[in-house]
């Protein structure tokens, strides 16, 4: 097995892990401003465990560290959108929404990377759209200001990735995520106390309840730890076009999983099972024709 090949095996199964964070969510009876905040905490102190915070922070150059915190707040910033254009909107929205983070990698990571402009991409990037819009079926576009805090969380999603992509090379995946998800931590924490003190209100980071600790606990250690660390590690074999164009099929799996775990009795209609075969075909699609590119230049 190549190393690229082990690469993508890696990211889909992070991308597998992912899509258990809806399921969780769903489950933890928190908010979704608490729930992220409690999420990249206890990621945060798990990785604290595995490496020497200190000794990394002090090894670290300022400028490099200092970009790491700045990745960690746009990591931050799109799960605040991303709820947000949830709470603006629907689930549906927002996924909707997500499915154009592909397409904005694209167009960002020649920029950012300084990198030639590749129609390939752009155009597998654009077929990802009609897609995810057979996913979500019966999307109401009334719900603008939804869609638009959404579409800000897929350029957030997609500048991160691109800009992780610059440091994996620098730096192993654990300490990466260790300082990006403690910066967003410190972040969340700022903007909890931040909106609680405007609100005049107290502070809720109160711990949760008892019975939602065994679902937070997978959510953090094995949906963001491990599956966060997953992914970066693939960054260091592939595009973050690629590992964008992969994330697509998230909330695919998200929506398999709910209707096997959760007993939910909405049957999937034929449009979810077009859409998804249009995302994975897009998905899996994308090394054999890169392998074309290849041969013809």
């Amino acid at each position: 097995m190549t190393a690229a090949q082990k690469a993508y095996l890696q990211l889909h199964f992070a991308v597998l892990l992912f899509g258990f964070t809806a399921i969780l969510g769903k489950l933890i009876q928190l908010s979704a401003l608490v729930l992220v905040w409690w999420r990249v905490l206890i990621t945060a102190l798990s990785l604290m465990l595995l490496i020497n915070a200190f000794k990394l922070v002090r090894s670290l150059p300022r400028r490099q560290l200092w970009s790491l915190i700045g990745i960690g707040i746009i990591v931050g910033l799109h799960w605040l959108t991303f709820y947000g254009a949830i709470k603006l909107s629907n689930s549906s929205i927002g996924v909707l929404a997500m499915g154009s983070t592909s397409l904005f990698s694209a167009i960002l990571e020649p920029i950012i990377l300084k990198k030639k402009f590749n129609l390939l991409e752009i155009g597998l990037g654009l077929l990802i759209i009609p897609g995810m819009a057979l996913v979500v079926n019966g999307i109401d576009f009334s719900m603008m200001d939804g869609l638009l805090v959404g579409v800000v969380s897929a350029i957030l999603a997609a500048t991160f990735s691109i800009l992780n992509k610059a440091q994996v090379a620098q730096l192993d995946s654990l300490s990466m995520t260790f300082i990006e998800l403690s910066s967003a931590c410190v972040f969340l924490g700022l903007v909890i106390l931040g909106s609680s003190w405007y609100n005049g209100s107290f502070p809720v980071m109160l711990p949760p309840q008892w019975s939602d600790w065994g679902y937070l606990l997978l959510l953090a250690l094995l949906c963001t730890t491990f599956g966060y660390a997953l992914a970066l590690n693939a960054l260091k074999h592939l595009s973050a076009f690629v590992s964008n164009l992969s994330m697509n099929l998230e909330p695919v799996y998200a929506i398999v999983l709910a209707w096997l775990l959760l007993n939910e009795d909405k049957e999937l209609s034929a449009n979810f099972y077009w859409g998804a075969a249009v995302i994975m075909a897009v998905v899996f699609s994308y090394p054999l024709l890169k392998r074309v590119e290849k041969l013809r230049s």
